[in-house]
Protein backbone atom coordinates (compact mmCIF):
# COMPACT_ATOMS: atom_id res chain seq x y z
CA UNK A 1 0.00 0.00 0.00
CA UNK A 2 0.97 3.62 -0.98
CA UNK A 3 0.09 6.56 1.07
CA UNK A 4 1.80 10.38 1.34
CA UNK A 5 0.84 13.34 2.75
CA UNK A 6 2.51 17.02 2.45
CA UNK A 7 1.99 19.64 4.97
CA UNK A 8 3.23 23.13 5.05
CA UNK A 9 4.07 24.31 8.85
CA UNK A 10 4.44 27.86 10.16
CA UNK A 11 8.54 29.00 10.18
CA UNK A 12 8.23 28.73 14.14
CA UNK A 13 9.05 26.27 17.21
CA UNK A 14 5.26 25.10 17.76
CA UNK A 15 5.04 23.53 14.50
CA UNK A 16 7.24 20.72 15.70
CA UNK A 17 4.71 19.38 17.84
CA UNK A 18 2.05 20.11 15.39
CA UNK A 19 3.77 18.34 13.07
CA UNK A 20 4.66 15.33 14.99
CA UNK A 21 0.89 15.18 16.24
CA UNK A 22 -0.38 15.18 12.20
CA UNK A 23 2.11 12.51 11.43
CA UNK A 24 1.31 10.20 14.09
CA UNK A 25 -2.23 10.04 13.49
CA UNK A 26 -1.74 9.91 9.51
CA UNK A 27 0.66 6.56 10.22
CA UNK A 28 -1.46 4.86 12.95
CA UNK A 29 -4.40 5.34 10.33
CA UNK A 30 -2.23 3.33 7.91
CA UNK A 31 -0.91 0.97 10.29
CA UNK A 32 2.22 1.33 11.30
CA UNK A 33 3.43 0.44 14.13
CA UNK A 34 3.82 2.37 17.31
CA UNK A 35 7.57 1.68 17.69
CA UNK A 36 8.48 2.86 13.81
CA UNK A 37 6.26 5.90 14.64
CA UNK A 38 8.45 6.37 17.92
CA UNK A 39 11.27 6.72 15.74
CA UNK A 40 9.76 8.83 12.82
CA UNK A 41 8.55 11.45 15.60
CA UNK A 42 12.05 11.60 16.75
CA UNK A 43 13.40 12.08 12.99
CA UNK A 44 10.73 14.50 12.14
CA UNK A 45 11.60 16.37 15.18
CA UNK A 46 14.58 16.57 14.50
CA UNK A 47 14.42 17.43 11.10
CA UNK A 48 12.44 20.29 11.80
CA UNK A 49 14.19 21.70 14.34
CA UNK A 50 17.28 22.00 12.40
CA UNK A 51 15.29 23.74 9.64
CA UNK A 52 13.25 26.42 12.65
CA UNK A 53 16.73 26.93 13.75
CA UNK A 54 19.33 27.03 10.92
CA UNK A 55 17.37 27.73 7.67
CA UNK A 56 15.31 30.30 6.11
CA UNK A 57 11.40 29.64 5.37
CA UNK A 58 10.26 28.93 2.09
CA UNK A 59 9.12 31.87 0.43
CA UNK A 60 5.53 31.22 1.21
CA UNK A 61 6.88 31.62 5.01
CA UNK A 62 6.54 28.02 5.79
CA UNK A 63 8.45 24.83 6.02
CA UNK A 64 7.32 21.60 4.46
CA UNK A 65 6.43 18.48 6.09
CA UNK A 66 6.27 15.30 3.70
CA UNK A 67 5.90 11.37 3.94
CA UNK A 68 5.72 8.76 2.22
CA UNK A 69 5.07 4.91 2.77
CA UNK A 70 5.69 2.28 0.14
CA UNK A 71 5.93 -1.62 0.58
CA UNK A 72 8.13 -1.78 3.67
CA UNK A 73 9.68 1.76 3.89
CA UNK A 74 8.88 5.33 4.73
CA UNK A 75 10.57 8.45 4.12
CA UNK A 76 10.04 11.95 5.88
CA UNK A 77 11.88 14.98 4.64
CA UNK A 78 11.46 18.64 5.64
CA UNK A 79 11.88 21.56 3.09
CA UNK A 80 13.16 24.84 4.03
CA UNK A 81 14.53 27.97 2.42
CA UNK A 82 18.09 26.95 2.64
CA UNK A 83 20.98 28.08 5.37
CA UNK A 84 24.39 29.76 5.13
CA UNK A 85 25.21 25.78 5.97
CA UNK A 86 24.97 22.60 4.59
CA UNK A 87 23.02 20.43 6.62
CA UNK A 88 25.39 17.58 8.13
CA UNK A 89 26.45 15.63 10.72
CA UNK A 90 28.80 16.54 13.67
CA UNK A 91 30.25 15.30 15.96
CA UNK A 92 29.54 17.15 19.67
CA UNK A 93 31.92 16.25 22.57
CA UNK A 94 30.05 15.28 25.64
CA UNK A 95 29.59 18.91 26.85
CA UNK A 96 28.29 20.58 23.78
CA UNK A 97 24.63 21.93 24.51
CA UNK A 98 23.55 20.86 20.99
CA UNK A 99 25.25 19.06 17.49
CA UNK A 100 23.33 16.04 18.13
CA UNK A 101 20.59 15.95 15.67
CA UNK A 102 21.49 14.79 12.55
CA UNK A 103 23.56 11.42 14.37
CA UNK A 104 20.19 10.89 16.16
CA UNK A 105 18.76 10.70 12.46
CA UNK A 106 21.08 8.29 11.24
CA UNK A 107 21.16 6.31 14.50
CA UNK A 108 17.51 5.84 13.38
CA UNK A 109 17.19 5.72 10.16
CA UNK A 110 18.13 3.30 7.56
CA UNK A 111 19.52 6.32 5.63
CA UNK A 112 19.23 9.93 4.95
CA UNK A 113 20.26 12.90 2.81
CA UNK A 114 20.09 16.07 1.38
CA UNK A 115 18.36 17.28 -1.66
CA UNK A 116 18.83 20.93 -2.77
CA UNK A 117 16.51 22.34 -6.00
CA UNK A 118 15.41 25.84 -7.04
CA UNK A 119 16.54 27.43 -3.51
CA UNK A 120 15.18 24.74 -1.73
CA UNK A 121 16.63 22.65 1.12
CA UNK A 122 15.22 19.29 1.61
CA UNK A 123 16.52 16.77 4.25
CA UNK A 124 15.13 13.37 4.33
CA UNK A 125 15.46 10.24 5.83
CA UNK A 126 14.15 6.35 5.22
CA UNK A 127 12.77 3.71 7.72
CA UNK A 128 11.72 0.39 7.74
CA UNK A 129 7.78 0.09 8.66
CA UNK A 130 8.43 -3.48 9.59
CA UNK A 131 10.25 -5.10 12.94
CA UNK A 132 14.18 -4.64 12.99
CA UNK A 133 16.01 -8.07 13.57
CA UNK A 134 17.26 -8.93 16.71
CA UNK A 135 20.63 -9.13 15.95
CA UNK A 136 21.42 -6.00 14.87
CA UNK A 137 18.36 -3.42 15.32
CA UNK A 138 18.02 -2.74 11.66
CA UNK A 139 17.09 -4.63 8.89
CA UNK A 140 19.44 -6.17 6.28
CA UNK A 141 22.51 -3.59 7.16
CA UNK A 142 24.99 -3.51 10.06
CA UNK A 143 26.41 -0.31 9.54
CA UNK A 144 24.40 3.20 8.61
CA UNK A 145 24.21 3.88 5.33
CA UNK A 146 25.81 7.05 3.70
CA UNK A 147 23.93 10.14 3.10
CA UNK A 148 23.31 10.76 -0.32
CA UNK A 149 22.17 13.76 -2.81
CA UNK A 150 18.83 11.95 -4.00
CA UNK A 151 15.69 12.20 -2.84
CA UNK A 152 13.28 9.36 -3.41
CA UNK A 153 9.61 9.19 -3.17
CA UNK A 154 8.20 12.33 -2.41
CA UNK A 155 7.06 14.40 -5.81
CA UNK A 156 4.10 16.41 -7.39
CA UNK A 157 2.21 15.32 -3.92
CA UNK A 158 0.10 18.16 -3.38
CA UNK A 159 0.78 20.57 0.38
CA UNK A 160 -2.30 20.98 2.71
CA UNK A 161 -1.61 24.48 4.37
CA UNK A 162 -2.19 23.81 8.32
CA UNK A 163 -2.64 27.68 8.65
CA UNK A 164 -6.10 27.49 6.18
CA UNK A 165 -6.47 23.35 5.91
CA UNK A 166 -6.71 23.99 1.97
CA UNK A 167 -4.30 21.80 -0.68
Amino acid sequence: MRASSVVLLPHAPSSVAIARQCLSSELIASGVLQSVIDDINVITSELLSNALRHARPLPSGHVKLAWVSAGDTIEVAVSDGGAMTEPRRNHPTLSSLGGRGLGIVESLAECWGVRYEDGTTTVWALLRSTQPSATNGRIGTDTPQPATTGQPGISGVPAMNLLDRTR
